[in-house]
């Protein structure tokens, strides 16, 4: 790729990023909600009580998203610089999903701040899949960090990882990959086999960004008053026995970063799960539920400006070195 349309990508995913921040989701005609649509429309096709089944499955709708991303940006390419830019920039205003995550983190601290209860539950499912009724304020407040911190990876630093490696194709198809991961993804008894596919092919999108995700919240520690060397010692130490090889890695490092311990029984509605402890500081509160959410865009601003930096610059400065 020439130094013009890398730094074109560059600009789109700068331009997303922003339309992200300042617009958060469309309210309606989500691109992504059509995408989820399709595949529960296509699953009445293809469901079979088996892994082939669910291969196929996934491998057709992430297959068509790569050859739609693929065949969307050439003919951008082919109108110039300025076209590249602006499909980027849609791709990725498309797929980051941060600030509505921080939105709808700090909605939940003013209901806890606020005693409300009900309020609180009636949110927990804009978060996450765990039981509300289960949940006590302590409960929503836990579930609230450990979700903000994991989402913080799947919806904005793992978009801008795979739109600065493989642009427009490879932002379509790892939210893609996430979507069907969060509909089938679960271990039900419908989808335990059927759905194996698609929570394979998310862990593996995600190991690299889980672990970039894990070095920018060490980094940005400070933002909350934690400490780089706490997040990074909860995370070599409790990551590996969270159940997700992903999860575990970023909800360990906000939990050293902000001096909480996260984990312990985590009801979901189609099972109890009893997770390990990520850190060794207090329950968290509605205040720590605040400082998720302060941490959570300082990582996500990082990843942005990490992304648009290595995709502007890497090429160019590879030419550079070998002309020399």
């Amino acid at each position: 790729m020439s130094p013009s349309p890398r730094r074109a990508r560059a600009a789109g995913l700068a331009l997303g990023y922003l339309a992200d921040v300042l617009w958060a989701d469309p309210q309606r005609g989500h691109p992504v909600a059509a995408f989820g649509t399709t595949a529960a429309a296509l699953e009445r096709l293809t469901y079979r009580d088996g892994k082939a089944a669910g291969v196929a499955h996934t491998g057709l709708l992430l297959g068509w998203l790569g050859v739609l991303g693929v065949v969307v940006e050439r003919v951008a390419a082919r109108h110039g610089s300025g076209w590249t830019a602006a499909v980027t920039a849609a791709a990725t205003y498309v797929v980051l999903g941060g600030t509505s995550l921080g939105r709808t983190g700090e909605a939940m601290a003013h209901h806890l701040d606020d005693g409300d209860v009900d309020a609180a539950r009636a949110l927990v499912p804009w978060l996450c899949g765990r039981d509300p009724n289960s949940l006590d304020e302590a409960g929503i407040a836990r579930a609230t960090v450990e979700s903000v911190a994991e989402n913080t990876a799947d919806a904005q630093v793992a978009p801008l990882w795979w739109g600065a490696i493989g642009g427009v194709p490879g932002l379509l198809v790892y939210r893609g990959a996430n979507t069907l991961d969060a509909m089938i993804g679960h271990r039900s008894s419908r989808y335990l086999r059927f759905g194996w596919a698609a929570a394979r092919f998310d862990d593996v999108a995600n190991y690299l960004p889980a672990r970039v995700s894990g070095v920018l919240t060490a980094a940005c520690a400070p933002v909350v008053s934690g400490s780089p060397a706490a997040a990074l010692t909860a995370w070599r130490r409790d990551a590996a026995r969270h159940p997700s090889p992903n999860a575990g890695v970023v909800e360990a490092s906000f939990a050293g970063a902000l001096g909480v311990r996260l984990g312990g029984p985590t009801q979901y509605a189609h099972r109890l799960e009893d997770r390990p402890t990520l850190g060794h500081g207090r329950v968290p509160d509605a205040d720590d539920v605040t400082r998720s959410v302060r941490l959570s865009r300082s990582v996500q601003f990082a990843a942005a400006a990490v992304s648009i930096a290595v995709t502007g610059v890497g090429r160019t400065g590879r030419r550079a070195s070998a002309a020399r």
